[in-house]
């Protein structure tokens, strides 16, 4: 029964995606090189009424947008000045560090016009209801909210980009840092990616020296539950990726011979969900993680709480799944030590996946009040030290600007955040070790909006039929 409920929700996706390519437009064929210039003349007017026609069928919020991209910080933040002096900027966002970084991105324009005033509003909506909010706002003529900062790369996708809700804004200054330009660049612009790590309680004698240890049986690692914090749901969806299905194969195949008896029945029976699914030739090994992950693991409603836990003398062999900063506000006392905690990546020998990274991404609604102000503060978040600095301090939150990242590191010393003054090392777990090695020896799954969006509907129904661990 389950294979056939599995096999129709992939029949059906088929169907969808045939339909939604039914109206796409066959690109031209390019002109014959060796024609005549007085030949490919035509053309060039044919290209020129179709650029032309491109730039009718943008929106006026899209027209501005356009035009920002050429501009440097400074030529936005004179228009913003001209555009929102003495008016009301409302801003909406996934962190609650928006309202720190807007009286700084105001203090930046006053060194321009000293005169410039401008009053603020950040909004943090619970319980995942920013989709729904700016939603309803873009049924207005003009909205409320001038831009937003967001996270979880397959809603995005589906509920904001895809109807137009939200438009990317590529600032030029950003662009030149990571080598490409605003035309050249696809996807969504990222202020900082963050990452969830395995950690464990590391007072008993309990190892977790592969990533498959994490989903062992009689383990029940302390997660935020998949459907309060959905951006967990989509770490799920990324393990099914051919690149990171391959890399749990690659841990399976690095177990001893016990471990892999306990697993491999799950994997054989996954084989043919993982070929129902569409899945690449690792699949099945990506859908027994999956599986004896959901199953298994104990939902949380917090990664502070998690974090709490795990650092207390008590939680001998525990361990889960969580947000790497917030090791920053452990206080050391009576039976609670960062030094009861290790980040397992970081331990010698540890083979696997070592936890996931997504973005907060930057946005304009296509409806924004004032465009040119929110243009402006996003080039200045992603583009200055001063910008960046509300989330700079957070260890494991890595700036999508190389230049700024570098800023930061030098002003926070990240790499460095277990030493005390005097030079000694007594916090490991605490040295960062940045975004390039997390994303390469430290084996961090990437979130993918598109890849996301395009299995949300099948391995996300399939995640569903799954039966979650009950701590009771």
């Amino acid at each position: 029964m389950k294979k056939k409920l599995v096999a129709l929700m992939l029949a059906g996706a088929m169907l969808v995606m045939s339909f939604s390519g039914c109206g796409k437009n066959e690109s031209p064929a390019s002109a014959d090189s060796n024609s005549a210039v007085t030949e490919s003349q035509p053309n060039d007017v044919a290209k020129t009424d179709e650029a032309d026609k491109e730039e009718e069928n943008l929106s006026e919020i899209e027209k501005i947008i356009k035009e920002a991209e050429g501009m440097t910080l400074e030529e936005l933040a004179k228009k913003a000045i001209e555009e929102s002096n003495g008016k009301t900027f409302y801003g909406v966002g996934n962190s609650s560090r928006g309202k720190t970084a807007l009286p700084l991105f105001i203090e930046y324009l006053q060194t321009i016009d000293p005169n410039y005033t401008m009053e603020y509003e950040w909004q943090q909506p619970k319980n995942n209801k920013i989709f729904e909010q700016l939603t309803a706002d873009s049924l207005k003529e003009t909205g409320t909210f001038a831009m937003t900062l967001i996270q979880d790369g397959n809603q995005i996708e589906s509920k904001m980009v895809q109807p137009g809700i939200l438009k990317t804004f590529v600032p030029k200054e950003w662009a030149e840092a990571n080598g490409t330009t605003a035309d050249a660049f696809e996807g969504f612009l990222p202020l900082q990616t963050l990452n969830k790590v395995f950690m464990y309680n590391c007072t008993g004698s309990a190892t977790y020296d592969n990533c498959w240890d994490f989903v062992a049986e009689g383990n029940h690692a302390l997660y935020m539950d998949i459907d309060s914090e959905i951006v967990g749901k989509n770490f799920l969806y990324m393990l099914t990726a051919d690149k990171y299905a391959a890399w749990l194969r690659e841990a399976y195949e690095a177990l001893d011979d016990a471990d892999k008896a306990y697993f491999k029945p799950v994997i054989e029976e996954m084989k043919s969900d993982a070929e129902d699914l569409g899945l690449g030739a690792d699949g099945a090994y990506a859908l027994a993680w999956i599986k004896l992950w959901v199953e298994s693991y104990n939902a949380q409603t917090d990664d502070g709480p998690i974090c709490n836990t795990l650092v207390t003398d008590s939680a001998t062999d525990q361990n889960g799944l969580l947000v790497y900063s917030k090791l920053r506000s452990v206080e050391e006392s009576a039976g609670v030590s960062l030094n009861n905690i290790k980040v397992a990546a970081y331990e010698e020998g540890y083979t696997g996946i070592g936890g996931y990274g997504y973005c907060h991404y930057l946005f304009l609604t296509n409806n924004s009040p004032l465009p040119w102000t929110a243009c402006a503060f996003i080039a200045y978040m992603t583009c200055t030290e001063d910008g960046f600095s509300a989330w700079g301090k957070d260890m494991g939150g890595y700036s999508s600007n190389p230049n700024v990242a570098t800023a930061i590191e030098t002003t926070y010393q990240h790499s460095k955040g277990g030493y005390n003054e005097a030079g000694e090392n007594v916090f490991e777990c605490k040295n960062d070790r940045g975004y390039t090695w997390w994303t390469t020896d430290g084996k961090l799954v990437l979130e993918d909006p598109e890849y996301c969006a395009s299995v949300a509907f099948t391995v996300g129904s399939w995640i569903e039929l799954l039966t979650k661990y009950s701590a009771q």
